[in-house]
């Protein structure tokens, strides 16, 4: 492989290196911890600290006489009522008219019981609405049940002669949708003429569901959609400093300027989010704060947004919940029950990576994901089915490059010749500049192995980003795994070694050593260009350096990941065996002289230098002639 060519590996590893990087710089130490933090535990214990937090504005507390608008509804009694089809259930409180705790059927936590997503103490949902006379804060009053269902129940808010308020909430059959339906009646005498819109404060502690709490605290996010957009976005969230006490990070706060359609809490795998059906509109306020280990939480996140509302209940203010897994497909069917104009693209709540590579996602390694799932194969065998595919469909690339790498090895005596005809490091350019005229001639370009090594750069990273949020892996076991979502820890420890934790992820290990294999391989088809000796030194140090950096990097990644590129490093391995043996370099010699001589005697078969190549050589000339200018 030639320099150039290695130059695209050498893009691949950096790029990782810089996706790394980005997911954990903020690991770094934060500038400012909130003493305030440390005894926080449950929303439910700290709820005006938690909105402080947020600038949410303060509650008002209505005294309880007969003379107040909202004197029916200040005291009570909380109950719940649950609505359920086949894939979850919702319980809805009397206390604010909202969702107290949500259970998902088809999935379980670790210790094998129905998925929690959220109880009445990690979930604050209040709607508010400004009044004449007092303002209405949902979830410091007391509703009454009007109607109720399996699937469906009115609460109602009732007020001292001032007509009243419905909260309609129906769960879809067959789906993780509930909407909901907001409606004043009579109530115009209640709010001013200039009211339109009603106030949404929703504030949600993310359980840690899963095996591995830094790599799934990595994947949970806050995440919007842009209602002019066709593509969601994250809030990232700062990691808890580990040397500190407190147990959240100061909080990252973010305010969008453009409506939005929804809005997304979101683990790893699954995701609670909130649908405007006439948008949110701008001026959104969203903020995230992330938890230590240990507390049972991953992180905080809290919107404040606003509405449309009609104080005279001609229209109805409409919303919807996904409470559900983050299903692609799922994800996209339940989007089809929107009740607003446009498609709100939920599966854009999985993040597959950025444009080139999403659409690898989508296209390619989905559909063919899918596929191969529905067979019924354990998903270990999905993951090494789909790997061959991916590596037949990218070998005309893979052969490609390694074809340009022998043409380089076998002029190699030729390029050996023009190197002694130029020992002097003064004509390091004359000797640089003859090598690629030789090149040129035989119809070799140095740049040949790199474009297609860079054609294999997308798949590679679209692996990186479809395994850790395919809900298929979850809990699925493979030989030494017990979860290809998390990472493997056949081998564990107590103690705590930097860098690397508790355990050894095998599966790493041996992606880890298949990388160095490869290494080793790619370095002994590597033809070095004259003049440049000292920097493939450097790049060689580089490329086996690249493995320790993956490593430490991936011990704590999803087994699923590390299996896939172990599997497809060792096809790599396996493929460049097989060309070394089947490729004779005395044959491709033998052939560019054919070919030469036969451009000689019929120009028009001739093979044109590209277009780089043409760049290169005008490139080494106008350099040539600055330093004679200079010697002169």
């Amino acid at each position: 492989m030639d320099k150039r060519s290695y130059l695209g590996l050498l893009l691949i590893g950096v790029a990782m290196v810089l996706v790394f990087a980005w997911q954990n710089s903020s690991m770094k130490k934060s500038a400012a911890q909130k003493a305030r933090y440390e005894q926080e535990n449950r929303l439910g214990d700290n709820a005006d600290a938690d909105t402080a937090v947020y600038d949410v504005a303060a509650v008002i507390e209505e005294k309880a006489d007969s003379l107040s608008p909202l004197f029916p509804a200040l005291t009570g009694e909380r109950h719940t009522v649950t609505l359920h089809n086949d894939l979850v259930s919702i319980d809805i409180s009397t206390k604010g008219a909202a969702p107290s705790k949500a259970v998902l059927s088809g999935y379980n936590d670790q210790q094998g019981q129905p998925v929690c997503l959220f109880d009445e103490n990690e979930i604050s949902l209040n709607f508010k609405f400004d009044g004449k006379l007092v303002n209405i804060l949902s979830r410091d009053l007391y509703f009454d049940i009007v109607d109720f269902s399996p699937t469906s129940v009115i609460m109602r808010l009732v007020t001292n002669g001032y007509g009243y308020m419905d909260f309609v909430y129906e769960l879809l059959p067959d789906s993780y949708m509930l909407n909901l339906d907001i409606r004043a009646v009579g109530m115009s005498d209640f709010f001013s003429t200039s009211t339109e819109t009603l106030a949404v404060d929703w504030i949600q502690n993310l359980r840690q569901q899963e095996k591995g709490f830094d790599f799934e605290q990595r994947y949970t996010e806050l995440t919007y959609k842009r209602a002019d957009k066709a593509k969601a976005k994250l809030l990232g969230t700062p990691l808890p400093n580990r040397k500190s006490n407190a147990m959240l990070s100061s909080a990252r706060k973010k305010t969008i300027e453009e409506n939005l359609d929804w809005v997304a809490f979101k683990n790893q795998f699954f995701s609670c989010i909130m649908i405007s059906n006439g948008t949110f509109n701008a001026d959104t306020r969203l903020a995230g704060q992330s938890y230590k280990q240990g507390k049972g939480y991953l992180k905080k996140l809290m919107m404040q947004a606003q509405a449309q509302f009609d104080p005279s209940g001609a229209s109805t203010s409409m919303f919807q919940f996904y409470i559900g897994p983050n299903d692609y497909k799922v994800l996209k069917n339940n989007s089809k029950l929107s009740r607003g104009e446009d498609r709100i693209r939920l599966n854009r709540v999985i993040n597959l990576g950025w444009p080139i590579v999403r659409e690898v996602n989508r296209f390619l390694l989905i559909p063919l994901f899918n596929l191969l799932s529905h067979w019924g194969l354990n998903m270990g065998l999905v993951i090494l089915l789909m790997t061959v595919i991916v590596k037949l469909i990218v070998m005309p690339a893979q052969v490609k490059s390694y074809m340009s790498s022998a043409k380089m090895r076998a002029l190699k005596p030729y390029a050996d010749q023009i190197a002694a005809q130029y020992p002097k490091p003064e004509d390091a350019m004359k000797k640089q500049q003859e090598t690629m005229t030789m090149y040129s001639k035989y119809g070799v370009s140095p740049m040949g192995g790199c474009l297609p090594a860079l054609v294999q750069m997308p798949v590679w990273m679209a692996f990186f980003f479809l395994v850790p949020n395919a809900i298929e892996l979850r809990q699925q076991s493979f030989l030494w795994a017990t979860d290809l979502t998390g990472f493997d820890d056949i081998l564990s420890w107590e103690a705590n070694i930097p860098l690397i934790g508790n355990h050894l992820s095998i599966f790493c290990v041996l992606f880890c050593a298949t990388n160095i294999i490869n290494t080793i391989y790619s370095m002994q088809q590597q033809q070095t260009a004259p003049g440049q000796e000292d920097s493939m030194k450097a790049m060689k140090w580089m490329m086996y350096i690249m493995p320790v950096i993956f490593f430490f990097s991936f011990n704590n990644y999803s087994s699923g990941l590390c299996y896939y590129y172990f599997v497809s490093g060792l096809i790599g391995i396996i493929t460049m065996i097989w060309l070394r043996k089947s490729t004779d370099e005395k044959k491709i010699l033998a052939k560019l002289e054919a070919d030469y001589a036969a451009s000689r005697n019929d120009p028009s078969k001739a093979k044109k230098a590209s277009g780089m190549m043409a760049r290169l050589e005008a490139l080494q000339k106008e350099q040539e002639r600055l330093q004679q200018q200079q010697r002169k």
